[in-house]
Formats: C-alpha cells, structure tokens, sequence
C-alpha cells in the first residue's frame, strides 16, 4: 500500500499571553490504508478521528506546543493508545495547557519516523516556539512546518517564547535546503512550495 497525506480542518482558538483568538487548524494525517500518524491534535478528538479511520495510529506529534496544537492530545492518546512525540524545548509552552500530562516521546533534529511505507524527518525549526519541529517527507515531496512557515511567509514571533531573528535562521538553514517543489502544507491556511516562500523571502 502507498503512503498518502490526509487533511481537514478543525475550528477552536488560541490563547497565550492573555489574549484568545478564533483560529481554524489543519489536520494532517500521514500513512496507507492501515496505519498513520497524526501531524497535531487541535480542537477536536472526533474531526482528527475522522480522518483517521479505521487505521491504527502509531504516533501523535506535535509541530510545537501551543494549545491550538496540542489541546486534545491527551485524549486523542487515551482514544488511540499511541503516544504524543512533542520536542523538549517547548515543554515551558506544553504546561500551559497541560500541567498534570506528559507527552510520551521527544523529538530531536534528525528522528526519523516511519510510517505506511514512508518516512518522515524531523527538522528542528525553533522560532515561532522553542521546540518547533517540521516533518519532511521526500517520498511524498511535501514537508508539514506547523506554524514555522506559512503561505505568505514565517509564522508570528510576536507572543512569548518567540522570536524572529531565530524563525528566519531556521526557514533559511531547514526548509530552504528542502528542494524547490515541496509541498508545504502548514499548520492553518493553504498549502505553498518552499520555492514560492524562497522567492518570496528573496532568498
């Protein structure tokens, strides 16, 4: 069986700083016909199941850990009985929202993580939050970049834990070394090619 990506969107918001915003995620699903992993656990149990299926689910990993991305992964885990990969370095951003669950598994520059056929490498992009992380996936040509890359350019730098010199190090050194027709597909909004984003940050 071949690997495919999955998508739909959840509706819920984000809060950090005091402030709460209406925000609609994707949701990216990642494997064939009988087994995924689950890119993000935003607003929903019931709209990630969805996409899911009937599919076991190996995984859940977490682009960062601001709550619109990882509200529900305790109960997503609790439905599934896969474990929750965030990267150590948002674990500030993850209690927040989280103070009496763990995430099971930690993620480093260079995991790798093999599902369906297919594998996806975990690029460390910090930035937009300390332990920000994309997934590259060269089978499929597309990479998912959370909030780090967007169509129109980098995610925001402007709340806590942020920050922008560093969000633009890691597109330059990480997602720019991708080639120029991968698919990205974000953590909200449409989908663009690193050679879009390139061209646009005249880089």
């Amino acid at each position: 069986m071949t690997a495919r990506v999955d998508h739909a969107v959840s509706s819920g918001t984000f809060s950090l700083d005091g402030e709460t915003f209406d925000v609609d995620n994707n949701i990216w699903v990642v494997g064939d016909d009988s087994e995924c992993i689950v890119i993000d656990a935003p607003h929903s149990v019931s709209d990630i199941l969805a996409v899911v299926g009937d599919r076991k689910v190996k995984a859940i990993v977490c682009t960062h850990a601001h709550d619109d991305h990882v509200r529900v992964a305790p109960a997503l885990r609790e439905e599934t009985v896969a474990p929750i990969m965030l990267h150590p370095d948002d674990k500030v951003l993850w209690e927040l929202t989280h103070q009496d669950y763990l995430w099971d598994l930690d993620l480093a520059d260079g995991v790798r993580i093999e599902v369906g056929g297919t594998t996806l490498q975990v690029l460390h992009t910090p930035g937009h939050a300390p332990g920000a992380v994309c997934l590259y996936a060269p089978d499929l040509g597309c990479v998912f970049t959370g909030d780090t890359l967007f169509n129109g350019g980098p995610g925001a730098t402007g709340r806590s834990y942020s920050d922008s010199d560093q969000i633009l190090e890691s597109i330059r050194a990480k997602l720019f070394a991708l080639p120029d027709d991968t698919v990205v597909h974000t953590g909200h909004g449409d989908d663009t090619t690193i050679g879009a984003e390139r061209a646009a940050l005249g880089t």
